[in-house]
């Protein structure tokens, strides 16, 4: 009952939710491979792009470190698929401090704020997969977010979208509870 009560969260948030003006994107990052993006993280970047492409003035934010299974941080690979497609480096703003979705707007807020941004009176607006939306914009709340939109990217690998589903439940119980 619980799992379902979680699932249902968790498919509720699944959505794209744009308030007002966003000031800033933030991408969450994701698994990369020796070869570059997986494909969710893919999946993140090309919808971030679709937006960007319709609103060139925004800055980005691209938010991840380094796994021991990776060979670069993800915002690394993220800056290069994003200049890659046209963005401007110097429109491109580097996390590469975090390890999970807490850290992502922890680090985020801290280098909002050494850019002279206030978080909670900062419009951002959050690309990641949207069996993940739910749990960011928890996340995003507790470290200070105010204004938060989401973007949601499609899950186009349908193995890796089923286990992200049925993972997510337990990681929202677990963030709730523990990412303080």
């Amino acid at each position: 009952m619980c799992f379902a009560v979680l699932e249902g969260l968790v498919l509720a948030g699944d959505r794209t939710e744009i308030q007002e003006e966003p000031q800033v994107m933030v991408i969450l990052g994701a698994q990369v491979k020796p070869w570059g993006p997986s494909v969710l993280l893919k999946d993140r970047l090309d919808t971030a792009l679709d937006y960007w492409r319709e609103h060139p003035e925004l800055p980005l934010v691209v938010s991840g470190g380094q796994g021991s299974d990776e060979p670069m941080s993800e915002a690394q690979c993220m800056y290069d698929y994003l200049t890659e497609q046209g963005v401007p480096g110097e429109q491109i703003w580097m996390e590469e401090n975090s390890r999970n979705t807490v850290q992502n707007f922890r680090e985020t807020a801290r280098l909002l704020e050494e850019r002279g941004m206030e978080p909670e009176e900062t419009h951002i607006l959050v690309v990641s997969n949207g069996f993940h939306l739910t749990r960011a914009r928890m996340l995003a709340d507790r470290n200070g977010f105010a204004h938060v939109s989401t973007l949601a990217a499609p899950s186009s690998d349908l193995p890796a979208r089923v286990n992200s589903y049925v993972r997510e439940a337990p990681a929202l119980l677990k963030s709730w509870l523990l990412d303080r």
